[in-house]
């Protein structure tokens, strides 16, 4: 026990500081293509900060715990919006661009309705239970794909960024790389001490995979937005957010299940995945109105953060 706990304060430190290393990197990648840092943010930081959930989400299905990965991707989905948004504009109210408010965020949106749909097979025929398929993982690749093809079609769009101390590509490289490196290895620090202390307590499997597992795989997003913000670089702190978001739901369900076939009986309740939904709705709303969240609204984002966890919690 006093191995984890020092384990878990360890992979908090290396965590930090990747997270630290993994935003100029990222910075510096964008200043020297010209690449908007919004599109540095929704795949490089974002793809890169998610490696966690992929990895448990691979780990989990081939186990035959098909709950930890559901409740793996909804739980961070919820984390990444409520939390972490909400943390990283009480640092900073966080300018929206126009670009994300009229694409980006619908197509977020867009693809956390299509889950919870795919997830809800009783509700369309109350004779079966809620399931998840090899042909639910297909289709949610097959939309990940169209937001590939968006990447792909805004970077072409390149737009001059402000210029300052900018780092040379090779050095921005060696930090992306140091970065991550340290990021995946914190989080991987976190999740199992974590997991392991939650077990010795007696803490039961959905509520460790809602919970724990997912903070766990949502650390890397929360420290890098909060370092994003702390940094002035807002665009990458909202388009790690919007991207892992799309990536958990496309990748990191969608790829094992294509892979390894489908999820079983599903135990995850209705009121889960209505608060991932109405998070993808409240940050499209808030972005909408004045192109940016301010205090206040990261404020409430928090107060539904706490009522749903404390929900889950005494659940």
């Amino acid at each position: 026990m006093i191995l984890n706990m020092i384990l878990l304060i360890l992979g908090f430190i290396i965590l930090i500081k990747g997270a630290d290393f993994f935003v100029d990197g990222a910075s510096g990648i964008a200043s020297n293509f010209k690449v908007p840092k919004i599109l540095i943010g929704l795949t490089i930081v974002a793809f890169g900060t998610s490696a966690p959930e992929l990895a448990v989400s691979i780990k989990s299905i081939l186990s035959g715990n098909g709950d930890i990965v559901l409740g793996n991707v909804i739980g961070s989905n919820i984390l990444n919006i409520l939390l972490i948004l909400g943390c990283s504009s009480l640092v900073h109210s966080l300018t929206v661009k126009n670009n994300t408010v009229k694409k980006e965020l619908p197509i977020t949106l867009l693809i956390t309705t299509l889950f919870a749909t795919l997830l809800s097979d009783n509700i369309f025929d109350r004779g079966v239970k809620n399931t998840f398929t090899r042909g639910d993982g297909i289709i949610l690749l097959l939309f990940f794909s169209v937001f590939i093809y968006y990447l792909i079609s805004i970077s072409r769009k390149r737009e001059e960024e402000e210029e300052g101390k900018i780092l040379s590509l090779p050095r921005s490289a060696l930090y992306i790389i140091i970065g991550l490196t340290g990021i995946i290895l914190g989080s991987n620090f976190v999740v199992d001490s974590a997991v392991f202390i939650a077990k010795y307590w007696g803490v039961s499997e959905r509520l460790i995979s809602l919970t724990i597992i997912a903070l766990g795989t949502s650390l890397p997003e929360l420290v890098t937005s909060l370092t994003a913000t702390r940094k002035k670089q807002y665009d990458i702190a909202i388009g790690n957010v919007v991207g892992s978001n799309i990536f958990n739901i496309g990748v990191v369900v969608g790829i094992p299940t294509t892979l390894f076939g489908g999820i079983g009986i599903i135990s995850f309740s209705y009121i889960d995945l209505l608060v991932m939904i109405s998070s993808a709705i409240l940050l499209f709303m808030f972005s909408l109105k004045g192109y940016k969240i301010s205090k206040s609204e990261g404020l409430l984002f928090l107060l539904v953060f706490i009522i749903y966890y404390s929900y889950v919690l005494l659940g």
